[in-house]
């Protein structure tokens, strides 16, 4: 009987966990890779990790979140612009978690089911919802969970950061009179027109108007709605039509255009002057422009406090 030495176990001991390597290597090749890559992790945020997963899930639903927005290409677009910042976003999220769990923050499953309420009504039906999350390899628990996580990160950041931001009196005053110039309301015009859908007819109201009919005159004889308005300078009109409407005159009708295949008549009623608004008027625009920058700075210090006292390691290459 041939003697089997240590050695010799220590040898077979290797053959074996080599073969078995060489096995699940196999398996996972031609069996489980995708199951593989899904569950390769990406992050580690102290004792939480972050699979790749978690990172498509979390691009899904942001997709799901923007469809509603945006369509196609420019849907594909948007999300792919922001890939490069989510895994970052996801890292900030899971801190942000991380400190609500040591508060013992709790949601009420009740917000959980609205805000899902409020998804769905952006789609034209529960089967049309149900459709875009299976497009997404989601289902309605999953949104129920980013949600649940979204609503534990808002209070987190309401009670660590939002409570602290207290904008005085004397702050809302002092930046009015150092930026006036920033509250002056530009040149406002008061307009009437019409909107006609053939070239002939808007040519015979033209002629009509140009004769000294009144507007509303013209509106009645040839079913037509006259619509108010008031506008500005300010680049929110096609450069060519405000062109034209800020060369006219008071009581000035102007020759039809042609806008997206139909044609507009204006009068212009009125020209309201520059002006410098007051404090009172201006005081609560204020308010929210100084608490805004003051949230943004306290929230970026907040966030930069958590992960100097965190174990942060990313290993997606």
């Amino acid at each position: 009987m041939l003697k089997v030495t240590k050695q010799d176990k220590k040898k077979n001991l290797l053959k074996v966990i080599l073969l078995l390597s060489v096995i699940t290597i196999y398996q996972l090749r031609f069996t489980g890779y995708d199951s593989f890559a899904q569950d390769k992790i990406i992050a580690i945020v102290n004792k939480d990790i972050i699979t790749q997963k978690d990172l498509n899930d979390f691009i899904n639903f942001m997709r799901v979140q923007l469809s509603t927005e945006y369509k196609g290409k420019e849907l594909e677009s948007k999300i792919q612009s922001m890939k490069l910042d989510l895994l970052d976003k996801l890292i900030e999220d899971r801190l942000i978690l991380q400190e609500a769990q040591k508060s013992k923050i709790r949601i009420n499953p009740e917000k959980i089911k609205e805000r899902v309420k409020e998804i769905k009504k952006r789609y034209g039906s529960e089967s049309e919802f149900q459709s875009s999350l299976d497009k997404q390899g989601l289902v309605q628990a999953d949104i129920e969970q980013k949600i649940s996580d979204q609503l534990l990160m808002y209070v987190v950041i309401d009670m660590e950061v939002r409570s602290t931001i207290k904008i005085k009196p004397w702050e809302v005053t002092d930046f009015y009179q150092k930026n006036t110039t920033q509250f002056i309301l530009a040149e406002q015009r008061e307009f009437e027109s019409l909107t006609v859908d053939t070239e002939s007819l808007a040519e015979e109201v033209y002629g009509k108007l140009k004769s000294g009919e009144a507007i509303q005159d013209a509106a009645n004889k040839y079913s037509l709605s006259v619509n108010k308005f008031n506008c500005a300078r300010d680049g929110q009109l096609k450069k060519d039509i405000e062109e034209a409407l800020f060369k006219m005159d008071i009581k000035e009708i102007s020759h039809p255009l042609n806008i997206e295949n139909n044609y507009y008549i204006f009068k212009l009623n009125n020209i309201i002057p520059p002006r410098q608004q007051n404090l009172s008027e201006v005081q609560d625009v204020i308010n929210v422009m100084l608490f805004n920058e003051r949230m943004q700075e306290a929230l970026k210090k907040w966030l930069e406090e958590i992960r100097g006292r965190s174990y942060i390691k990313i290993l997606q290459s």
